[in-house]
């Protein structure tokens, strides 16, 4: 089996280091790649290197909705109408707890939506218990 990325979308340095840190507490050793704002979420999942070869795959995606330059609603949809990424799993993770804005992701293909706890604690547990869940998760394999 092959490893698998955990490429985090977020914005906030502060929220990024804490995911980090608390995945790594719940023993996932897997690679995270953190970029910051939509735009380049989507070089990255549909850009090339410098020998054509795409992004290697396969990825896990956590997925902040308040990104500059192109918003986590737009990455989103991107990603599920692309033959490429429809099937990478995508977790949104956000300070956002509207009923609508959470129908609208699922509705736009999220696989699983989690609301960051606002209190540290509360925040640093919910990522290591989401640690426990990527340890269990198979994604599928590419193409």
């Amino acid at each position: 089996m092959q490893a698998v990325t955990i490429l985090l979308i977020e914005d906030d340095p502060g929220h990024a280091r804490l995911i980090a840190k608390n995945l790594q507490r719940a023993k996932i050793s897997n690679e995270i790649i953190t970029l910051t704002d939509g735009q380049q979420a989507l070089d990255y999942l549909f850009g090339t290197d410098a020998n054509g070869n795409h992004t290697p795959m396969p990825l896990l995606v956590l997925l902040d909705l308040n990104l500059p330059v192109v918003s986590g609603y737009q990455v989103l949809e991107q990603m599920k109408s692309h033959e490429r990424t429809r099937h990478i799993p995508v977790i949104i993770l956000t300070t956002t707890d509207d009923p609508q804005e959470i129908r609208r992701c699922y509705e736009l293909g999220c696989n699983v939506y989690v609301v960051k706890p606002v209190e540290y604690t509360q925040f640093a547990e919910a990522i290591q218990k989401l640690g426990l869940f990527f340890s269990v998760v198979t994604v599928p394999a590419t193409r």
